[in-house]
């Protein structure tokens, strides 16, 4: 049986967290072959471990390019209340020299024009923000992993072995596989 050594993150339920492989620790990470033939429980520590496997060179930058999309959501947010805590200020200023004293129609365009301006200058950028943001292409995918030799070809003898159990166990459970008795007479000589 050839076990390709590759292998899918995926994640669990914290109610269905197992073993680590390596340390014993609970974990809800596993790697899985891409045939689910084989699989184990690993600690999300382990995985950055260089001597323990190496992520594929494409879910590198697929990586990349998701945190590269976060980043840019967070901006776009981080403008939108920036504009919002403006506007919050400037209608609090408002009211007061509303109250001070009583405004005059150009003021009133004046501000409005301010507004307009203000929110304009908003929507181009968040425009802009998103613009980049489509560009930034996601790959919302599993992560991909290759074992070093070592560790999968500890995969492979307990794969290799638990076969050979599963044989033995057959074997013994069928009779027929074990001597039959005497038919002869053992009193008699032969």
């Amino acid at each position: 049986m050839a076990l390709p050594n590759t292998w899918h993150h995926r994640k669990v339920g914290d109610n269905s967290a197992k073993a680590c492989w390596i340390c014993y620790k609970p974990s809800t990470s596993v790697l899985i072959t891409p045939d689910n033939k084989d699989f184990f429980y690993i600690c999300v520590g382990h995985l950055s471990d260089r001597k323990f496997c190496q992520p594929d060179a494409e879910e590198v930058a697929a990586a990349e390019a998701r945190k590269k999309k976060e980043e840019l959501e967070k901006e776009i947010e981080k403008v939108k209340k920036e504009y919002e805590e403006k506007q919050k200020l400037k209608k609090e200023k408002r009211k007061e020299k509303e109250k001070d004293k009583g405004k005059d129609k150009e003021e009133k365009k004046k501000d409005e024009e301010d507004d307009k301006d203000e929110e304009k200058a908003k929507n181009e950028k968040i425009e802009e923000l998103s613009k980049s943001k489509d560009k930034v292409q996601t790959d919302i995918g599993p992560r991909i992993y290759t074992l070093n030799k070592s560790f999968y070809q500890m995969r492979l003898d307990r794969i290799r072995n638990a076969e050979l159990a599963k044989r033995n166990r057959e074997r013994i459970s069928n009779p027929s596989l074990f001597p039959s008795v005497p038919t002869n007479d053992p009193s008699k000589p032969l």
